[in-house]
């Protein structure tokens, strides 16, 4: 049963072209990710699925409901994770998690019960009457996960979940993510350029230029590439790109200043192309391919870190809490 259907959703900023006719839908209780480099589309796609931008054209529902004629409907059935913080920092946890009760009406002694329950889930329950300025930022990732799902939405919005955090952080936050799918059934929507993040996904959507490029699981994503990844730096580098090329066939790419290509069998592979090779060899790396290759294969080239926009951001909040009232 899916739970997001988007067609042919696009928008336009006078005479850009943000986002062009995307199709795709989101399984109940599944995690998909949205991958794409900064500008590809992502924010605008999450911002009017969640209703803080008009679409110019297209339709898309969110667990039964249209975007744009029942958008309250929509606005209950998520929970929003921004990527910069959007805490009261002077507030307490528990503070912050009352206001947010209140935004969405939810009553007093039901929201007490639940601010205990997801508290416990994020492993909050002592710290939850000290202010968050005293917080770590892993801690005020996981309040801020827990004040997403205090009025029980149908659909988790993560932009960037772990972004500047700590490695070790970044994999408690994963586990915290991948028990809420377990035990609440609920569906998670998320953004990240952290690749090894987005092999937790059950599927993944990239986006480049507004347009959807491919769609699919991690280990079939991967297996699009073709084969092991071969990265090879030698003293000549054009003239072992033309001998590659003419001599095994394979389309080589220069990255980074070292020569990128795939081929089915590296191991195989590897003393053939020594026997070849009439130069030093500097260094000589071969691996399995990664979802980062899958981008760099779509769309020749990488996928940039993201930068964090403080101020839309901000006023998406805004926007998110004034228009409730409205339509």
């Amino acid at each position: 049963m899916n739970i997001i259907e988007v067609n042919g959703l696009t928008k336009k900023f006078k005479d850009i072209l943000a986002v062009d006719e995307v199709v795709f839908s989101v399984l109940k209780g599944e995690i998909f990710g949205f991958l794409g480099p900064n500008g590809a589309g992502k924010t605008t796609t999450i911002n009017m699925l969640c209703t803080l931008l008009k679409p110019t054209s297209g339709t898309a529902t969110l667990n039964g409901y249209d975007i744009i004629k029942e958008k309250n409907r929509v606005r209950d059935s998520i929970g929003l994770v921004f990527q910069d913080p959007s805490l009261d920092e002077q507030l307490t946890a528990r503070e912050n998690l009352e206001f947010h009760a209140l935004i969405y009406d939810v009553p007093l002694k039901v929201a007490r019960e639940r601010i205990k329950e997801v508290v416990h889930m994020v492993s909050l329950a002592d710290r939850i009457n000290d202010k968050v300025e005293t917080f770590s930022g892993g801690m005020k990732r996981r309040l801020e996960i827990a004040r997403g799902l205090l009025h029980h939405p149908k659909v988790l919005f993560l932009d960037e979940p772990t972004l500047g955090l700590d490695p070790q952080t970044r994999n408690h936050i994963w586990e915290y993510i991948l028990d809420l799918r377990r035990k609440k059934d609920i569906t998670i929507f998320l953004t990240t350029h952290y690749m090894d993040e987005a092999e937790n996904c059950d599927r993944i959507a990239i986006i480049d230029r507004g347009r959807i490029i491919a769609l699919d699981t991690p280990d079939n994503l991967k297996k699009s590439v073709g084969g092991d990844v071969i990265t090879l730096d030698t003293a000549d580098n054009e003239k072992a790109q033309k001998i590659i090329e003419s001599r095994f066939g394979r389309q080589v790419a220069i990255q980074n200043g070292a020569l990128r290509f795939e081929i089915e069998d590296s191991d195989r592979f590897i003393p053939q192309l020594f026997s070849k090779l009439d130069m030093e060899v500097i260094s000589i790396n071969a691996r399995r391919p990664t979802l980062d290759d899958v981008f760099l294969n779509l769309a020749g080239r990488a996928i940039r870190e993201e930068s964090a926009d403080a101020l839309g951001i901000a006023r998406a909040v805004v926007r998110a809490r004034r228009m409730r009232g409205r339509s």
